[in-house]
């Protein structure tokens, strides 16, 4: 567990204490959301940590481009 997780954890913040008197059903919408969000990155994990070689060529590949001149800056305003 991370350094900031264990502070949040040790020491519910006052948007906790909210938290908890929410309605049930809020609570439990939230809660959902919070789990989907962990199981969402377990299957990231997961993907690539099976896949270790095929991120590696990618990646690889992505660099070379970038050395050849085949790529460009990303410009945030034309997509």
């Amino acid at each position: 567990m991370t350094e900031l997780l264990e502070r949040v954890l040790a020491k519910p913040s006052k948007r906790i204490a909210k938290l908890k008197t929410l309605p049930a059903s809020e609570q439990d919408a939230i809660a959902s959301m919070i789990l989907e969000e962990l199981q969402d990155d377990l299957k990231w994990d997961r993907a690539f940590a099976s896949s270790p070689d095929t991120l590696a060529k990618l990646a690889a590949n992505a660099m070379a481009e970038y050395r050849a001149g085949k790529t460009q800056e990303l410009d945030p305003e034309t997509l």
